[in-house]
């Protein structure tokens, strides 16, 4: 923050950038006093004080460079479809962040460090803040992408998922991770920094998102029927109880396929398999709701 003489408060300077669904005139509410700016800005400068995102994961996953790059603190304002980020933090709406935005601006006490995952491919490295899936999770993120805005969300990928679920055929998936090796036909793999993706499904409940470890799931072939059955767990996630599912906790792994997979990060897509995915442990500020 800006100095400031001391019977005066330190002036606040803070970037918004906005999703799809925001418009210039939400953030006002924001703007809490005298001494705090608010810029809508479609790139960060080091000159900012603090980030506030008025949007979804997309956004949030657009903007991770430059905040890793600038150590800028975030605030996630959940705006999106899904919001599973901003909800791995704590911030369920509007009005928590702006308890938290306020704190900020009052002490600057709430910020704190978190992981943030790479996916490595050809020399090219995608940060992302929940998770990176492939296979089946990857199949219904494409369906739903191209829902209207208004559908998506936790019932958007459901039904997404159910859809993709007729012809989808479980693939030669190895995920490697030390002396871990996992090889076999799998519906579906998922990589995850925090605990949760498509609108709610926790994929990876015993996540954490300051612990310097990924959580990888992966889903082995099972009767469709079962699987079927099992896609509405994932929400409290009580899959880990089904003998097909592995879980464990890695620094880094490597997946590959017999055919290129499709992966999408925090609902994006990134590339296809082979992929080396890693962490940059404690790399993003992000602005609390304690």
């Amino acid at each position: 923050m800006s100095t400031a003489t001391h019977d005066t408060a330190p002036t606040v300077n803070a970037a918004a950038l906005l999703g799809p669904a925001a418009r210039e005139r939400d953030i006002h509410k924001f703007r809490v006093g005298d001494t705090v700016n608010v810029t809508v800005t479609a790139t960060l400068a080091s000159s900012f004080d603090a980030a506030i995102v008025f949007g979804g994961d997309g956004t949030v996953h657009r903007h991770l460079p430059e905040l890793k790059n600038l150590k800028i603190p975030l605030l996630v304002v959940p705006w999106g479809s899904g919001n599973d980020f901003a909800k791995a933090l704590g911030i369920r709406n509007e009005a928590i962040a702006l308890r938290a935005w306020r704190e900020f601006c009052s002490t600057g006490r709430n910020v704190r460090e978190i992981d943030l995952g790479v996916i490595r491919k050809d020399g090219r490295e995608t940060l992302f803040a929940c998770v990176a899936g492939m296979g089946l999770d990857s199949a219904a993120n494409a369906h739903a992408n191209r829902m209207p805005a208004w559908l998506r969300g936790s019932a958007g990928y459901f039904l997404a998922a159910l859809k993709s679920l007729p012809t989808f055929q479980p693939l030669e998936i190895a995920v490697l991770a030390g002396d871990y090796e996992a090889r076999g036909p799998a519906f579906l793999v998922a990589v995850a920094n925090a605990h949760r993706y498509g609108g709610g499904m926790k994929v990876a409940p015993r996540a954490s998102l300051e612990d310097g470890l990924l959580d990888v799931c992966r889903v082995g072939r099972m009767n469709k029927w079962k699987l079927l059955a099992c896609v509405p767990t994932i929400f409290f996630g009580a899959h880990l109880r089904v003998k097909q599912v592995e879980y464990f906790q890695a620094p880094a792994v490597h997946v590959e396929t017999d055919e290129p997979l499709e992966v999408y990060a925090d609902g994006e897509y990134t590339c296809s398999t082979p992929v080396d995915i890693g962490l940059f442990p404690r790399s993003l500020r992000v602005i609390g709701s304690d």
